[in-house]
């Protein structure tokens, strides 16, 4: 049986009230205070209604097994708000069917979001739905001493990811670098690519931010993260005029939209602000990423013949571009 999403009412209170002790119980240092902590849960619907926001339940058998709440934070934000779900739903899709009913009712804004440090399966999912790390840890000073992660899944946005962002990325850009080889893109890497392989790239990358080798920027497009360029700054000590752009990627779901051209100009605009006045890159001959640099300003280099296999077997050559850029005060 599949459970039903339906709004949420007050005359819920007890199942959901039972939903969120029983998913609290799985961490024993969790403390469920009703009474002085979350009052709200005796007539949840009305408190989200009074925010201006929404909630749901979902049911099975007459029993609430998920629940999901968003609300307004301001006129281009909003918050979502105790998604929960029963361990015996975990795994069919019922979560996901949550966040997308949530999702949906919220409109095209940004969403935000507060996750316990201690919840890593949520954290899991919120990042395989392009959610990223944002902002500090928050204290709660309640009686589990709970510190939260915060979380924000922008609408249509190229961000800069810092250490904890690009850590959170990792399932996303995993995911996106597996799709670019698939289609046989010049990624380095050949199709098909497994998982754990572009999990452990990404996460060198993500060390790489840590130590300030690397910048990394990431592109949503209608809620997904659907693109990210890299800047490595690795540079020896006689080149500190240079920089390389690498793992420019486009989700094949969303290309013709103009993300690779608007991750090409965040990249080279943080390479000013970084006084790297010289850029390089390669790519494969012959394809629409040679004909993209071309018409963004860079100029090709030279040719590495037969330097690169696609998954067919054949060798196709490398083409090397570089861009000279202007400091802003000239």
């Amino acid at each position: 049986m599949t459970a039903t999403i339906r709004p949420g009412r007050d005359a819920d209170a007890a199942g959901f009230f039972a939903l969120i002790r029983a998913c609290w119980s799985e961490y024993p240092s969790i403390v469920l205070d009703l009474e002085h902590e979350v009052p709200e849960l005796r007539a949840l619907a009305s408190y989200y209604a009074d925010a201006g926001g929404a909630l749901w339940a979902a049911e099975e058998g007459g029993r609430i097994v998920g629940m999901i709440a968003v609300r307004p934070v301001d006129p281009g934000t909003a918050e979502i708000c105790k998604l929960y779900v029963d361990a015996v739903q975990r795994g069919t899709g019922l979560a996901a069917r949550l966040l997308a009913a949530a999702e949906t009712a919220a409109g095209p804004i940004r969403l935000v979001l507060w996750s316990d440090t201690r919840f890593a399966r949520a954290h899991r999912f919120y990042e395989k739905h392009s959610y990223v790390r944002t902002g500090p840890i928050r204290p709660l000073h309640d009686l589990s001493h709970s510190l939260e992660y915060g979380y924000a899944r922008p609408w249509e946005e190229i961000a800069a990811l810092d250490v904890a962002g690009a850590a959170s990325a990792v399932p996303r850009l995993a995911a996106l670098l597996i799709a670019c080889a698939a289609e046989g893109a010049p990624v380095s890497f050949l199709p098909p690519l497994p998982p754990a392989t572009a999990r452990a790239y990404w996460e060198r990358v993500a060390t790489q931010v840590a130590g300030g080798q690397r910048e990394l920027r990431v592109a949503w497009d209608r809620g997904v993260l659907a693109g990210t360029v890299t800047l490595d700054l690795a540079t020896p000590p006689n080149q500190p005029q240079r920089a390389a752009v690498k793992k420019l990627l486009v989700d094949p779901a969303h290309r013709r939209r103009g993300l690779a051209r608007a991750l090409l100009a965040r990249v080279e605009a943080a390479a000013v602000a970084r006084d790297r006045r010289l850029l390089t890159l390669e790519t494969a001959a012959g394809g629409a990423a040679a004909a993209l640099y071309r018409a963004v300003g860079w100029t090709e280099t030279g040719r590495l013949p037969a330097a690169l296999l696609t998954a067919a077997g054949a060798e196709v050559d490398a083409l090397l571009f570089h861009k000279r850029l202007i400091a802003e005060n000239g």
